[in-house]
Order: C-alpha cells, then sequence, then structure tokens
C-alpha cells in the first residue's frame, strides 16, 4: 500500500480484509473528486478514524434510542384481514412476485401488533412498491384511521391519487389530494373534512405536515422517498414515528450490507424481483441521426404511446424541442426543465402523465419518480456526459409496462474512450436485474447517502464507504451487547511453511482475492470450514500450502478469545504470545498441549510466552488446532 511521499507498507495476505478499495457515497459521476492520500504513520488518518467512530456512535445511539422508544410505545392493533381486504388483494392485475408476497406479510404482521410500525420497503421502480402501500392504506381504513400518502412532488400526488382511486373505485373509501393545483377554498374544505374523519385517504406534498393540518385519527403515514423531503419535514417525521404507524417506499436500492449493519435497528424489506411478462430495455449506441430520431418517436406513435426526449443543457433546450417538432410535425412537444416556474413545470409534467403530450423534452428531472408506463421509447442527448447510474435510472423510466421498449444512447461520432465502455455496459446488459454490477453499485452509494442523511455523507467521503460500513456494523454491536469493549482483535501467524491459495489451483486473480478477503473477514471457526468447502466444491481437492492457510486461519480465530497475541511456527517447535492485556489460565493451557504430545515451556511469565515441541501424534498445526478448540469449546 503507498501512501502520501512514495512510502509503501507490505500487508500480509490474511490481513487483505483490512483493504478496501475507496468508494464514497453519493459519488454518482466518474469527476467525483479524489481522496487526499495520508502519510505513514501520521495522525491524520487516526483523527479522521476517530472522528468518524464518534459520529456514527452518535447516530447510532439517536436511532436505537428512537427505536427503544418506539418499542415501549403501543397503539391498538389494526384488524386481522377481513373479507373485503382479501376482495382488494385478489383484484389485483398482475400476479405478485415472491417479494411482494413477503412485504405484504411483513407489513400486515407489523399493523396487527401492538407497536408502530416503522418499516422502510426499497424496491426498483415498477417492483410494486405502490400496491403495498394500497393494501397497506386499505387495511388502515378497514380498522377505522386516515391514512397521509407523503409524495415529493405534485405531479407524483395526482399519479398516486390516480393510482389509488382506481384501486379504491369498488369499495367505500373517500380519498382527497392536497396540493398546490387546488385553490385555498378547495384546500380548506380538505382540511375541515380530515378534522372531521369524513376523509379516508389524503395524498400530497410536505404541505401536509403543516401544523393546520389536524385528523379525527391518523393511523398510517405512507412517505414515497422520503430523503427527498428537508431537514424540518423529517424532524416532524421522526415525531409522527413515535405514535402512528409509518411506512417509507424508496426505489434507490441500498447495499446490502448497509441492510445487514441496520438490520438491528429499522425495519427493512429488500424487493428485488422484477414483475413478470416485463421485457428488457433494447438499447443501443448510436450517433446523433435524424433519421433514427423520426423512426423512434414515429414508431412509438404509429402504436399510441409516448417518447421522453432527454437533454441535458437548459440554454439549448428549446432549439432542440423545436427541431424535434419539425422532424415529426404531428407530434404534440412539450419541454420541461428545472428552471421553469415551479407550477409551469408540474403543468407540462401533468400533461405528460395524462397522454396530452408526445413527446417530453426535458432535462434529468425525469431521471426519477415519473411513472408513465405508455411511454416506452427514450432518446438520450449525449449519454458520454452522464455516469452510469444516471443512465440506469433514465433507462427505468420507460419498459414499465408489457410492451417493447427502446432506450437510444446518442452520442458524438469520436466518442471519448472512457465514457464508450462505460456506455457499452449498458448496452449489452439489458437483461431485468442483472449485469448492473457497476451501475448498482454507484447507485447503492447514492441510496446509502439517502439513508444515512447528509449529516454522515462528510464522514463516509473521510474514510470510505467500505470501512464506514465496517465500523457502524461494529458501533450497532457494541451498543446492542451494552458493551464499550471492541472485539479481540485475530491473532498474528507466522509459519515456515507455505502458506496461499497457488495460481495452478486458482487462476483467476479476483477470485483468489476474494477469498482471501472473505477468510480474513471470517469471525467464527464455522465460517473458515464452508469457505474451504467451497473451495473444494469449485476447484477440486485442495494442495497442501492451500490447507496450510486454512488451518492458519483457524488458528487466529482460535487464539484471540484466549489472548493470543502471536503463534510463531518453526519445523517441530511452536512458540505462542500472549497480549499484555490477557490473562491466559496456564493449567488448562499446558493439559491441552500435553494431550496432543506436546511438551510445554515458559518462556516469559508476563506477558506469557510459551514454548511448544512436538514429540509426536498429528502434526504441529492440526495439535495445535486440537488443543485450543478444548480450551475454546464455545467456538463452533
Amino acid at each position: 500500500v503507498e501512501y502520501e511521499g512514495g512510502d509503501r507498507l507490505n500487508v500480509p495476505l490474511y490481513r487483505l480484509d483490512q483493504v478496501e478499495k475507496y468508494r464514497a457515497a453519493g459519488d454518482v459521476s466518474d469527476e467525483a473528486p479524489p481522496p487526499r492520500l495520508h502519510k505513514l504513520g501520521g495522525k491524520r488518518w487516526a483523527a479522521q478514524r476517530d472522528k468518524t467512530r464518534s459520529a456514527i456512535q452518535e447516530m447510532t445511539s439517536e436511532l436505537i434510542d428512537l427505536y427503544a422508544r418506539r418499542r415501549v410505545a403501543s397503539r391498538p392493533p389494526h384488524h386481522p384481514d377481513g373479507a373485503w381486504q382479501k376482495q382488494l388483494e385478489s383484484s389485483f392485475l398482475f400476479e405478485d412476485t415472491p417479494d411482494q408476497r413477503t412485504a405484504t406479510s411483513a407489513v400486515k404482521q407489523d399493523m396487527e401488533g401492538a407497536r408502530p410500525m416503522d418499516r422502510l420497503l426499497v424496491g426498483d421502480v415498477g417492483y410494486g412498491k405502490t400496491e403495498i402501500a394500497v393494501r397497506a392504506a386499505f387495511k388502515a381504513v378497514q380498522t377505522g384511521r386516515q391514512v397521509v400518502v407523503l409524495v415529493p412532488t405534485t405531479v407524483l400526488a395526482e399519479q398516486h391519487a390516480r393510482t389509488f382511486g382506481d384501486r379504491f373505485a369498488d369499495f367505500p373509501v373517500r380519498i382527497a389530494v392536497m396540493s398546490r393545483f387546488q385553490t385555498m377554498k378547495d384546500q380548506k374544505a380538505v382540511l375541515a373534512e380530515l378534522a372531521a374523519g369524513t376523509v379516508d385517504v389524503v395524498i400530497g406534498t410536505h404541505r401536509l405536515l403543516s401544523p393546520d393540518v389536524v385528523f379525527k385519527s391518523l393511523g398510517l403515514v405512507i412517505i414515497d422517498e422520503e430523503h427527498r423531503f428537508g431537514v424540518k419535514h423529517k424532524e416532524r417525521l421522526k415525531q409522527l414515528r413515535l405514535e402512528t404507524d409509518v411506512l417509507t417506499l424508496t426505489a434507490t436500492p441500498i447495499p446490502r450490507t448497509l441492510h445487514q449493519s441496520l438490520a438491528g435497528l429499522r425495519d427493512l424489506t429488500l424487493m428485488q424481483t422484477p414483475p413478470r411478462d416485463r421485457s428488457p430495455v433494447l438499447t443501443s449506441l448510436e450517433p446523433w441521426d435524424d433519421a433514427l430520431i423520426v423512426e423512434g418517436i414515429e414508431r412509438e406513435l404509429d402504436r399510441g404511446g409516448q417518447v421522453f426526449f432527454v437533454h441535458n443543457r437548459v440554454e439549448t433546450i428549446l432549439a432542440v424541442a423545436d427541431h424535434i417538432q419539425r422532424l415529426v410535425p404531428r407530434a404534440r412537444v412539450g419541454v420541461g426543465h428545472g428552471q421553469m416556474p415551479e407550477r409551469e413545470l408540474e403543468q407540462v409534467m401533468r400533461c405528460f402523465v395524462e397522454g396530452e403530450l408526445d413527446v417530453l423534452v426535458s432535462t434529468l428531472i425525469v431521471e426519477s419518480g415519473i411513472d408513465v408506463p405508455n411511454a416506452n421509447t427514450m432518446f438520450v442527448d449525449r449519454a458520454d456526459r452522464f455516469g452510469l447510474a444516471q443512465l440506469y435510472q433514465l433507462r427505468g423510466r420507460v419498459g414499465r409496462s408489457h410492451r417493447r421498449a427502446y432506450c437510444f444512447l446518442i452520442v458524438p461520432e469520436h466518442c471519448d474512450e472512457d465514457a464508450e465502455r462505460r456506455l457499452r455496459v449498458l448496452e449489452h446488459h439489458t437483461e431485468l436485474g442483472a449485469g448492473y454490477r457497476i451501475a448498482l453499485r454507484d447507485m447503492e452509494l447514492r441510496g446509502a447517502g439517502n439513508l444515512l442523511g447528509p449529516e454522515q455523507s462528510g464522514f463516509v467521503h473521510a474514510v470510505g464507504f467500505d470501512l464506514y460500513l465496517r465500523m457502524l456494523e461494529e458501533t450497532v454491536q457494541r451498543i446492542q451487547r451494552g458493551d464499550a469493549a471492541p472485539p479481540t482483535p485475530p491473532a498474528d501467524i507466522t509459519l515456515d511453511l507455505p502458506s496461499y491459495l497457488p495460481d495452478d489451483y486458482i487462476a483467476a486473480s479476483e477470485v483468489k482475492l476474494d477469498l482471501y478477503r472473505r477468510l480474513g473477514a471470517a469471525r467464527v471457526i464455522e465460517q473458515v470450514d464452508l469457505i474451504r468447502e467451497e473451495i473444494r466444491d469449485r476447484f477440486g481437492p485442495i494442495p497442501e500450502p492451500a490447507e496450510v492457510y486454512l488451518a492458519a486461519a483457524r488458528l487466529r480465530l482460535l487464539g484471540a478469545p484466549l489472548g493470543v497475541e502471536g503463534i510463531l511456527v518453526h519445523g517441530s517447535e511452536a512458540r505462542i504470545t500472549f497480549r499484555a492485556d490477557a490473562v491466559p489460565r496456564l493449567k488448562p493451557l499446558a493439559a491441552a498441549f500435553r494431550d496432543v504430545q506436546f511438551q510445554v515451556d515458559v518462556r516469559r511469565v508476563q506477558p506469557l510466552s510459551l514454548k511448544l515441541t512436538r514429540l509426536g501424534g498429528a502434526t504441529l498445526l492440526d495439535g495445535l488446532i486440537r488443543a485450543l478448540r478444548t480450551i475454546t469449546p464455545e467456538l463452533p
């Protein structure tokens, strides 16, 4: 590992889990600033790491405090499913995916319990999160409680109102919308109905979090993309979480590791199965060509569909829209960008959603949150200027129905080599939910940033995402264990035998690095045994150097809880050194080693150092493992 000033540090293979590629949450562009290097032995890195650790401690303590208060909070449980609930769910036009079934039962279980629900539902766009929200809302209404659906934009409020209205059409459920599209008079009428309890479900933006909004019996708050709300609104939501059921939906994936780290603190459900009959989006890389644009738009219009045309420069967007209008005179073309007055922009979006426009020429604002199943062709102008994650999310706007969808990535004739290589990934990996590892990693970082909040993202940037996650996991475990002591570090093992995974046994270096990293990260013997089985299964009989490496991995884990600092093996002798703070019990230690035919000599009493000589029986390594296993029987 090279440090600032060219100093180098050699890292032993078994410590490879300590080395990680630097990634920062929210780095979705390729132009993200590189991290600063640190001096070997300098204090700046240690200070940054300690600062991050205390920020994590503060955040997790706050989360744990909130969840402890929620655990003691109670509210009357919602009623079990009745005939109407079953009727509503059976009227869903599509077959539930396995993940939808899991999410539905998790939400119902939460609602029928005595504690307020706080569940986060993570799933790609169009994977059926809204249907889960519909079912939860209906369940709350059946119990005689009111439901709030909070969305970041007015266009989304209108969209959700249509979805909920369609699903509840056969039932006596009163739905209202609170948005800026309504007059003050209409808004006042909705407020009065909410207070009187005559409105069952209200859908709207953060306006619903205002102090003048009073409910007769609020039972459930559904939040769509919480990270898009401001700090003040989030504080109000935090308060709501203590007294009512909250279901949060997000389309930005979060890393599985973060999911695991927070598993004890937040109820999370991941939805990763795409719906059936969903066709992959045909993606192609093309230079600008008027004929191609005409053909793509005409083909979509001929089948009664609509088109997204993404052009991310506000200065030239009107000229591009005029050009498209001239190319396809029959198309109804609209323009949307972030610098337009909000009301005007929302009006354009609304027209597109309702099918009054054929082509929407817009900037990146369509990247998330607009659902138009009828739009199945997309052009992305100067796609080489976008990050992979942005393109993946843009492409997710089309292919939302059973129709074949098309995405044209328009690039200059002489495209930058790196950009082209990046875009080819999207062109080749069109299958659903697969092959997106690069884009997905990008997006997971963005999702992690959203979930952890802006206060934490500076610390994530300081130490890198992977180390941040490891610190988070350790902190959560420590707080939950109720002790302040960090886990004991694994022992250092030095052998005079070949100890590695040979190249002629495992040829692919990335596979080998992954195995080294996993063995280094193992915390119980059982994990090492499972990895050994996997290696034997994938690559055949295990050669001697690999067996020695696996034995050393076991020794490291067996020695740690006993306070072993290091084990040095040379020929038929071994030296075991204990940490200065360890209090080993010499009698049982000596007895265990004699049982496997070792002679035991005490070289030093404090900190304890033993010299072991093999007199017979198993090999030195096997004898050490067997002896240490008998002293630490609680280890698997």
